[in-house]
């Protein structure tokens, strides 16, 4: 990892830069193959799964004896850790839930807001290197709690044209049933267009790389909504000299191998902290099983030393990190001050994985510096809110000139007679 020190304002744009895609030939390839699954459907569908997956099948939907094969093998020791995650999940999303907002805002003008599911759901769980089941409790459990009446998962299966058990261990658990063996563009466009394997919804959750990335914002041209944009995954850790460093360096070091174009970041103003944490990152990642993926990001990433705390507030929410962990003496600075993250862990026993998997609040996350204008995934991810109103004769009489003056400024005077109309009868 490269140390920077003591960086002036007008490098930051540069130390903070994220990964660089190149995204030109994959957006060609997500087009190509939404416009064909767009004309031929299941034909495309098969082919490309064929095609990506290196796998041919008859049947594209899980059946119950494969959830309960699943399932029945599936080690008791994940199953319990798995239901206490479920159980943390669902607290704290259940905990979300809004009552109606009501006020009468002028005499006989009452009005209120209440919450809807979106009837229509596509969570995408993916396989590769890390099947991701976690994702699977992190969409599922707050689907469900809203009231989201069809979900639907779509996972990419292997060779021998299964789905990992652990993800349909969780999905069941869930109670999503409906589980289709269909990964990558071909399913984001699958639920984009909707065809006899997938059915079509309203809205895409979840992550994947960059051609899934890609596929998903492709959808939104065709008025499929999806949840956030999302790049590869980053954590940015501000460490003084209070922190362990061996904690630091296991926690940059989970983000790390995550993928290859994964990016982390420390920042301190203790250069002492830095040189260890340093230290420490090349003694643990000679034991990691993913020790290349967590190689190839550690190049991306940086340890940067900063003269003060308040520069160092700056530069986080400058870079709008996705996680951001905080072990510091002074963390209420730092809890106060952020205003650019997706998701906050602090102090030294709270680790970033934790919000990975178990704690109970979501690891679905704005990513790339999305974080200065969208939020993580919650209840209301998986809701709209829907406005009413109701006047009674005294309210439209108490309302009506007011509306009657402003329409007419507008030039728009069928508004105007909506009102004028009416007000006439109740003078009679």
């Amino acid at each position: 990892m490269k140390i920077i020190q003591y960086p002036k304002p007008d490098q930051w744009t540069d130390i903070l830069q994220r990964p660089i895609q190149t995204i030109a030939d994959i957006e060609r390839t997500v087009t190509e193959i939404f416009n064909d699954i767009k004309r031929q459907g299941d034909t495309a569908i098969t082919k490309y799964t064929a095609m990506f997956d290196g796998v041919e099948l008859n049947n594209y939907k899980v059946s119950k004896k494969e959830i309960d094969d699943a399932c029945e093998n599936v080690s008791e020791s994940l199953k319990t850790a798995i239901y206490m995650a479920k159980t943390n999940i669902e607290a704290f999303h259940e905990a979300q839930k809004t009552s109606k907002v009501e006020i009468e805002t002028s005499p006989g003008v009452r009005c209120w807001q209440e919450k809807r599911p979106i009837e229509k759901i596509g969570l995408y769980i993916p396989g590769g290197t890390a099947p991701l089941f976690s994702t699977v409790l992190m969409l599922a459990i707050p689907a469900k709690i809203a009231g989201c009446k069809n979900i639907v998962i779509c996972s990419p299966p292997n060779k021998e044209g299964k789905i990992a058990k652990e993800i349909l261990f969780a999905a069941q658990l869930c109670g999503v049933t409906k589980i289709l063996k269909v990964g990558g563009i071909q399913a984001i466009a699958g639920m984009t267009f909707g065809t006899k394997i997938i059915p079509q919804v309203y809205k895409i959750f979840g992550p994947g790389n960059q051609f899934v990335t890609v596929a998903k914002q492709l959808a939104i041209k065709y008025d499929v909504a999806i949840d956030m944009p999302a790049g590869p995954s980053e954590l940015l850790v501000y460490a003084d000299e209070s922190a362990k460093p061996s904690y630091v360096a296991s926690d940059l070091l989970s983000q790390a191998e995550h993928g290859v174009d994964s990016q982390v970041i420390l920042i301190s103003t203790s250069k002492l902290l830095i040189e260890n944490v340093k230290t420490e990152i090349s003694s643990q990642i000679k034991d990691l099983p993913r020790k290349s993926i967590a190689e190839q990001a550690i190049q991306n990433s940086k340890l940067i030393l900063v003269e003060s705390d308040d520069i160092a507030l700056k530069m986080i929410n400058e870079f709008a990190p996705e996680h951001f962990i905080i072990c510091a003496k002074n963390e209420e600075l730092y809890i106060n001050g952020i205003t650019n993250a997706g998701s906050v862990f602090i102090g030294n026993y709270t680790p970033e994985s934790a919000g990975d998997y178990a704690s109970g609040t979501n690891h679905t996350l704005p990513t790339n510096g999305f974080s200065k204008m969208y939020s993580g995934i919650s209840l209301d991810s998986f809701t709209k809110s829907i406005t009413f109103q109701k006047i009674t004769k005294v309210g439209l009489i108490n309302l009506g000139e007011t509306i009657e003056i402003m329409a007419n400024a507008e030039g728009l005077q069928a508004h105007k007679n909506a009102v004028s109309i009416r007000l006439k009868d109740l003078k009679k």
